[in-house]
């Protein structure tokens, strides 16, 4: 479904992704690990399109999408949640959920436009993508705040939020940055629920930017490691862990730490 072929990017004399070449199949979670400053993030962004390649390829479903836009990749597909929040503050949870919906509407030619004729069918579009939101909050346990202001959540609810966002997209491929990065003890069983519904489902490819190593052994059905921007492992979760070059990288303590 997804595969970068010597994707590359420099800045400067620096280079942060090194040709890495990496396919990505349906119903499977991959998970990318490295150090810090491997390059993991900046690979996401590359995928995702807020950065630009200098050299390589991103394709999606087998079709060349290195040069568009991240709106435009989005639309064929690719679903990106950040490190950091990126919500709608001033709106209500629903109102977030809704305008996602609203968006992937409008990408698939769907009730996208408020310009029609047929103001009842403009209602009934409306109602049905408001009806739709309360239920993806009730997926991720936010129905309760459906009227509050996304600025008001604690961050916990905000990343729930977040991943509600993407849900509502429905892409081919769902992209999580440390998903649990920020969240009390308490709180990250529920993503790590939701994010293995989202697998369970077997018609969509999950990448997941993660530094615990209890949380990709869990999820995980393979493992890729960056170093210095290059791939250097690929393969199933236990044999990578195992693997002398990791373990140098960067597992070698990081494994031995309690969960």
């Amino acid at each position: 479904m997804l595969e970068t072929r010597d994707l590359t990017i420099r800045f400067g004399g620096h280079v942060a992704v090194d040709h890495v070449s990496c396919a990505f199949a349906p119903g499977t979670l991959t998970a990318i690990v490295g150090p810090n400053g491997a390059g993991k993030t900046t690979y996401f962004n590359l995928i995702s399109g807020q950065l630009p390649a200098s050299e390589g390829t991103v394709l999606l479903d087998g079709q060349d999408i290195t040069t568009l836009a991240a709106p435009l990749r989005t639309r064929r597909g690719l679903g990106r949640a950040f490190q950091l929040t990126q919500l709608f503050p001033n709106l209500t949870v629903r109102e977030n959920v809704r305008l996602a919906i609203q968006a992937r509407e409008a990408g698939r030619g769907q009730g996208g436009g408020w310009g029609g004729v047929d103001l009842f069918q403009i209602w009934l579009d409306r109602q049905a993508w408001i009806d739709e939101a309360q239920a993806i909050l009730a997926q991720v346990r936010l129905a309760g705040q459906a009227d509050a202001h996304a600025s008001a959540l604690p961050h916990g609810d905000q990343r729930k939020l977040e991943v509600a966002l993407l849900i509502a997209l429905d892409p081919k491929v769902f992209m999580f940055d440390e998903p649990t990065a920020g969240m009390s003890v308490d709180e990250v069983p529920v993503i790590l629920d939701l994010i293995r519904d989202l697998k369970s489902r077997r018609d969509c490819t999950i990448l997941l930017v993660e530094h615990k190593m209890d949380v990709v052994r869990e999820l995980a059905d393979r493992i890729i490691v960056l170093h210095n921007g290059q791939l250097v492992a690929d393969g199933e979760p236990a044999a990578v862990i195992a693997s002398p070059v990791v373990q140098q990288a960067y597992l070698g303590m990081a494994a031995e730490e309690p969960a």
